[in-house]
């Protein structure tokens, strides 16, 4: 199967149902020298941002979604809505930032001039500027920026793209980021304006709302890769950065394909992916609004929330050993975690993140539905 250059055109949309095909070959025009060449990376670019417009726009219509915005379910000040236009917005950034990893590739660019901070920052303002609901995908922007970059590279030499060259190449990206990186990705940050910052009291780096941010992260030379192997401790889309996808390539993404494989209904399989998710990793995001109820220190707020977490990847699981949404008892307990979570003002945001990032590494190596 081959990746799509136009709607409608096969043998792109000619897919078994029930099957999850993978390991795509690209159908990009060849082309010789710099013109063809220029094509060339131009499709592909355009194949890595349609990917991950798809993959934001997928999770958030996964019904239901326990604690989430859902496509039957807003927040007061936050739509279903907000998310679909916020997931199309991105596109453009995910797009630049495919095409410079491509660039990186063939050597026309240095890695560290792939700007991953920026596109960051770029992807923040247009998610802002094209819907009122707020910071509906920080965290999805941070994990696809780097990703969509990744596939760049990959696919500027190969293909296709296998899970391990994919994060291989994710590797290379965040290795490869700069301390004006770290600058442009807390000014992204700030610009989101997202709820469960706290304040970070340690010295490794500063805190996202020090004055003297941008100079301390400059004169010390505080990489993006650093600051994301430091906000691990409390945050896990910055763990997921730092350890190349680790959760969305080791569970989410078997986990997809397999209740595709199996149920042929991708809203189930997105829904079980996040339950998935949630069952095995508590959610960071969950665990730092608790623990800032009582203090504005970050890690200590997460060590005080973390058993709050833990009990709502108790439930995700048991809905899951009933049968998730493939039983009448699963679907039971998938709806009242919903109503528990819904009624205590809980949600596992974090896991939204990581859902959608399986769904780009998956939609990006080829699966269909």
């Amino acid at each position: 199967m081959g990746i799509p250059r136009e709607p409608l055109r096969l043998p792109y949309n000619k897919v078994v149902a029930g099957s999850a095909r993978r390991g795509c070959r690209p159908a990009f025009d060849e082309g010789v020298g710099s013109e063809g060449l220029g094509l060339r990376l131009e499709e592909l670019a355009d194949y890595v941002m349609r990917c991950g417009q798809l993959a934001a726009a997928l999770e958030v219509c996964g019904w239901p979604k326990p604690g989430n915005v859902h496509r039957t379910a807003d927040f007061p000040d936050m739509r279903f809505e907000h998310f679909i236009a916020s997931s199309v917005s991105m596109g453009p950034a995910l797009r630049e930032a495919a095409l410079r990893g491509a660039r990186a590739a063939l050597g026309e660019v240095s890695v560290d001039g792939i700007g991953v901070g920026g596109l960051i920052k770029r992807a923040v303002e247009d998610m802002r500027a094209w819907q009122r609901g707020g910071n509906t995908h920080l965290g999805v922007i941070m994990l696809f920026i780097p990703t969509s970059a990744a596939a760049g590279m990959v696919l500027a030499e190969k293909e296709e793209i296998s899970v391990e060259e994919l994060r291989s190449a994710f590797t290379r990206v965040v290795d490869g980021t700069t301390s004006m990186d770290a600058v442009h990705l807390y000014e992204a940050i700030n610009l989101a304006n997202p709820g469960g910052l706290g304040r970070f009291l340690g010295k490794e780096a500063p805190d996202l709302a020090s004055p003297e941010a941008r100079k301390e992260l400059l004169s010390r030379g505080i990489t993006l890769r650093r600051v994301m192997e430091i906000s691990s401790r409390w945050d896990d889309v910055a763990r997921e950065v730092a350890e190349a996808l680790e959760t969305s390539c080791n569970v989410g993404y078997p986990t997809l394909t397999r209740v595709y494989e199996e149920t042929g209904d991708i809203n189930v399989a997105v829904v079980h992916t996040y339950l998935k998710i949630l069952s095995l990793r508590p959610d960071t995001f969950v665990a730092r609004n608790f623990g800032l109820r009582y203090t504005e220190d970050i890690v200590k707020a997460v060590q005080l929330g973390m058993s709050v977490a833990r009990e709502v990847s108790r439930r995700a699981g048991e809905a899951l050993r009933l049968g998730g949404l493939t039983t009448e008892e699963g679907k039971k307990a998938v709806l009242e975690l919903d109503k528990y979570l819904r009624k205590g003002g809980i949600n596992p945001g974090t896991t939204a993140d990581l859902t959608s990032s399986s769904l780009l590494v998956a939609i990006l190596t080829g699966f269909r539905f």
